[in-house]
């Protein structure tokens, strides 16, 4: 038998470095709205032939972390304000559910890990850090989630993040932040407080006030 593998088999494994790599920076808001780029870039910058960055992009076109153009451009999408309006309105829905899931299994080291998450979060606003305060803000949101024990409803929330990273980005610029997120600490109170309503209302408010004043 051939251990050895063919040359084949790279290109599933490029074009999956390559999709999460790019997914993840979208996502945290490391590109801004409406930044183009090419396959051949794509190649280029990840070493890889067009064949993997096609594959790469055709999934993350799928998941409306980019757009294709008829003429076959690829950009990050740029979102019209119906369009955040939406976005921000599955966020309150999916993220205020989950977050009551996962009150009943926020024990003090879920807490305590919340309260470790905000404090980097706050460095990152004192840094003016756009990319890093994006990516503590999900991890934040992300941690609490992940006790809801719902997958399917996480991997939901994650496919609006992905929409909504480069827009982040741009609303992140024009609030000019100067402190942590206050919504933060009211939901680590409604943890601590077992306050399922308190929790609910301060979820809401956090996902969606920034962006509803962007869409303004």
């Amino acid at each position: 038998m051939n251990l050895n593998p063919r040359p084949a088999d790279a290109a599933p494994a490029a074009h999956d470095r390559i999709y999460r790599t790019l997914r993840t920076r979208i996502m945290q808001g490391d590109l801004s709205p409406g930044q183009p780029m090419t396959l051949r870039g794509i190649g280029r910058d990840y070493g890889v032939s067009m064949t993997p960055a096609r594959e790469a992009v055709r999934r993350l076109v799928a998941e409306g972390a980019l757009t294709l153009s008829s003429s076959g451009r690829i950009s990050t999408p740029e979102l019209s304000n119906e369009r955040i309006e939406e976005l921000a309105a599955l966020r309150a829905l999916i993220e205020v559910e989950l977050a009551s899931r996962a009150l009943p299994r926020a024990h003090m080291a879920l807490i305590e890990r919340l309260q470790t998450i905000n404090t980097a979060v706050a460095e990152a606003v004192a840094h003016r850090d756009a990319v890093t305060y994006i990516r503590t803000n999900l991890e934040f949101h992300r941690t609490l989630y992940l006790r809801a024990q719902a997958p399917a409803m996480l991997a939901m929330a994650e496919t609006v993040w992905l929409q909504l990273g480069p827009t982040m980005r741009a609303l992140y610029g024009k609030l000019r932040k100067t402190e942590p997120p206050q919504f933060h600490r009211l939901i680590i109170a409604a943890l601590r407080a077992g306050d399922e309503p308190g929790l609910r209302l301060a979820v809401r408010s956090d996902v969606t006030q920034g962006l509803r004043m962007l869409a303004s």
